[in-house]
């Protein structure tokens, strides 16, 4: 059986697998060196700060670390340069450039370094091409829901769904 060595932040610059936790609350850790598996019940991590990075040993001898994420949806990291309009009041404020760093079915998180002020529950109309062979290009409206300068977490505006070129790249 795998050993969790450290349950706790490590702050070790080591390449991490990411967990997610599935709908049962269960997590898999994977040794990349034997494929061997272990499935945790997750409740016992409680609410701590995310995300949680452990390292592990496997009866192999291998010494992995894992991070544990919480998120309800996937995210897939990505570097798209596009533009934003800043909506306030339903007028357009500002405009500017932008790059997505993630994208999920339910939201993104920008790269946005202008001086730009934003505040949760903004809405800003963004614009930005997929690296598919299509180049297919992307326009959502999405709510602004964490502020961590320079980054601008949001979530799709209630009126958005998730169109065929977007839903594809996302489960490639």
């Amino acid at each position: 059986m795998f050993r969790i060595l450290t349950p706790d932040v490590c702050q070790e610059t080591v390449m991490a697998e990411t967990v997610y936790i599935s709908s049962n609350n269960t997590a898999v850790f994977r040794c990349p060196h034997c494929q061997r598996t272990k499935t945790v019940d997750a409740s016992t991590f409680g609410e701590l700060r995310q995300p949680l990075r452990f390292k592990l040993k496997c009866p192999c001898g291998q010494v992995t670390v894992s991070m544990l994420d919480k998120r309800r949806r996937y995210r897939k990291e990505t570097n798209f340069p596009g533009s934003y309009v800043h909506y306030v009041n339903g007028q357009p404020k500002s405009k500017g450039s932008m790059r997505v760093k993630d994208l999920s079915s339910n939201g993104m998180k920008l790269l946005i370094t202008a001086g730009e002020t934003f505040a949760i529950g903004d809405m800003l109309k963004v614009s930005f091409h997929l690296d598919d062979a299509q180049r297919s290009l992307v326009q959502k409206k999405v709510i602004v829901r964490n502020l961590s300068a320079p980054y601008v977490g949001t979530e799709l505006a209630p009126t958005e769904t998730i169109d065929k070129a977007l839903g594809f790249y996302l489960r490639s």
